[in-house]
């Protein structure tokens, strides 16, 4: 049997259309059963991401972090503290009420917004490719259940069938031992 028919039967058969009429997705699993390839994650096992990404990805990360938030408070209270108390001995480099750290702030937050939203871009793009590749293989897995399911059901109709006439060769067996007896009785 030529691959194209194998696939086309097994579509039929699990899928109930032709080979034809079914979407990529599972044309592809369709060609791993007939194949008995494994499946494979495509782009997930390697980083192809360039360096500006990968440095976005680090940033993005040490941003939402605990470290992030308790050192970058940390500093805004070392700054605040010293230029309160240093504004008497004219040390200050930014008196109350901090117009240098509000614009350190603003442009920290115009700076980190974009490099977050864009990490996040790429992390939805991977998602997305992890989210079809579980698809793939969540389908695949039922496909073969489903063609196991069917290998049981037929060897256990043969099985039954075998049963069946192994006990009608039985009862004839029977019967004729029966109409011998009643004979030998007469």
């Amino acid at each position: 049997m030529s691959d194209a028919a194998a696939r086309d039967e097994l579509a039929r058969g699990l899928l109930n259309c032709s080979y034809d009429d079914l979407n990529p997705i599972q044309k592809s699993v369709i060609d791993l059963i007939v194949t008995e390839t494994p499946s494979r994650a495509p782009g997930l096992t390697h980083d192809d991401r360039r360096f500006g990404e990968r440095l976005a990805d680090r940033v993005a990360a040490f941003g939402g972090s605990w470290a992030f938030i308790i050192g970058f408070g940390v500093a805004l209270l070392l700054w605040m503290g010293w230029n309160l108390a240093t504004r008497s001995l004219h040390l200050a480099f930014d008196p109350y009420p901090f117009i240098f750290l509000n614009l350190m702030l603003s442009t920290l937050a115009a700076l980190q917004a974009p490099v977050i939203m864009m990490s996040q871009n790429r992390q939805s793009v991977t998602d997305r490719k992890a989210a079809e590749y579980d698809y793939v293989v969540n389908l695949r897995a039922e496909l073969e259940i489903l063609r196991l399911h069917d290998k049981l059901d037929a060897l256990r109709g043969e099985g039954l069938m075998a049963l069946l006439v192994e006990q009608g060769d039985r009862i004839e067996r029977l019967t004729h031992e029966v109409a011998a007896l009643s004979q030998q009785r007469r």
